[in-house]
């Protein structure tokens, strides 16, 4: 697999790549960090705007500390005081999240160059973008290498399928970290959006949060979004989870069937436009974030200060701190053994 080295701003080194469909979606991503910089969706009156939050700059994105757009890994989420055992050997990660370890590290999947290359058929533009990732990168055992294909279908689906293999035993759990504001409006608030997440349970967490190793029913919480609801509706209601997470920063567990591979994680619907998003995985978890930690001080496209809540993130993945929660799903993988997840981001308006 190709393997990229270098920054973001070494240009001569780095493609960026336009996927487009026979209805008017069109996405922008770049071989740095995998970034998807822009998705330009049609509303319901058939007005496409861009839904996703970032810069206007590829530079920008150098120095991107809320992941816009990217890339995650190799352990997206958290893993508690940056530690983690196999075998009875200790590997030690960078602690960037206070006295945690975030989303891959200092230079995690976000910041590397990937190795980008088109890929088309009938009905579907797409990319595949690969790296390898050296033993003890960032304190991670074993080479690993990742492929990451993106597919824009004339379904209107965005289907991100992950492959990867390990030559020593290690973990992984890769996602995407798009922020998505469907009202195509990044100086709104999510806040009117309108979501169902197919979740009846969800890993508490504790103060700094990582999960407390427990999977809670979801009965009698604001947190509970088997029936559709506005965002905002309980997002400052007085609970411990809430506070803890200045707001919905949290752990789903998708219900599945025993024999269903691909389930429907969430779907978002925001009214003023009429656009629907649909997110479908095989990942057992999804992480619903709203944007919490947004303070004003990034400045996004078309000069807009991204304030709290002006976008949501549906990470799927394992669940958070799996290598240190034996009752959790198991981020290992062994030599000889390939991960494979897909998710889907379907695209539409009502």
């Amino acid at each position: 697999m190709g393997l990229k080295t270098g920054t973001v701003t070494e240009k001569f080194a780095m493609k960026e790549f336009v996927l487009t469909n026979d209805n008017g979606i069109r996405m922008r991503i770049s071989e740095y960090g995998g970034i998807v910089r822009e998705i330009h969706v049609p509303d319901r009156q058939g007005v496409s705007e861009d839904i996703v939050l970032g810069f206007d700059s590829i530079e920008a994105y150098e120095h991107n500390p809320a992941y816009f757009g990217a890339l995650i890994g190799r352990f997206g989420n958290r893993i508690a005081k940056g530690k983690f055992e196999l075998d009875g050997v200790t590997s030690e990660l960078a602690t960037n999240d206070g006295s945690n370890h975030l989303h891959g590290g200092l230079k995690g999947f976000d910041r590397v160059l990937w190795d980008g290359e088109s890929i088309s058929g009938e009905d579907f533009q797409g990319i595949v973008l690969r790296y390898r990732s050296e033993d003890g990168d960032e304190g991670y055992p074993g080479a690993l290498d990742i492929s990451v294909t993106y597919r824009l279908t004339n379904g209107n689906q965005w289907i991100i399928d992950y492959l990867a293999s390990s030559d020593r035993p290690t973990i992984l759990n890769p996602t995407q970290h798009s922020y998505f504001n469907l009202s195509g409006k990044a100086d709104s608030s999510i806040l009117d959006h309108q979501i169902q997440i197919n979740a009846s349970h969800y890993t508490p967490v504790d103060a700094n949060l990582i999960p407390t190793g427990k999977i809670a029913p979801l009965d009698g919480t604001p947190l509970d979004f088997r029936t559709p609801e506005s965002i905002g509706a309980r997002i400052d209601a007085q609970h411990t989870q809430l506070e803890r997470g200045n707001g919905y920063d949290h752990n789903f567990v998708i219900k599945r069937d025993a024999t269903e591979e691909l389930a429907s994680a969430a779907e978002v619907f925001e009214p003023n436009s009429g656009r629907l998003l649909e997110v479908i995985t095989t990942s057992p978890g999804v992480q619903f974030y709203t944007g919490n930690f947004l303070d004003g001080s990034l400045e996004g496209k078309s000069g807009v200060a991204y304030g709290p809540r002006s976008g949501f993130c549906l990470e799927t993945q394992l669940f958070p701190d799996s290598p240190n929660q034996v009752n959790f799903p198991s981020a290992r993988l062994n030599p000889g053994e390939k991960f494979k997840s897909t998710t889907i981001y379907r695209f539409s308006a009502r």
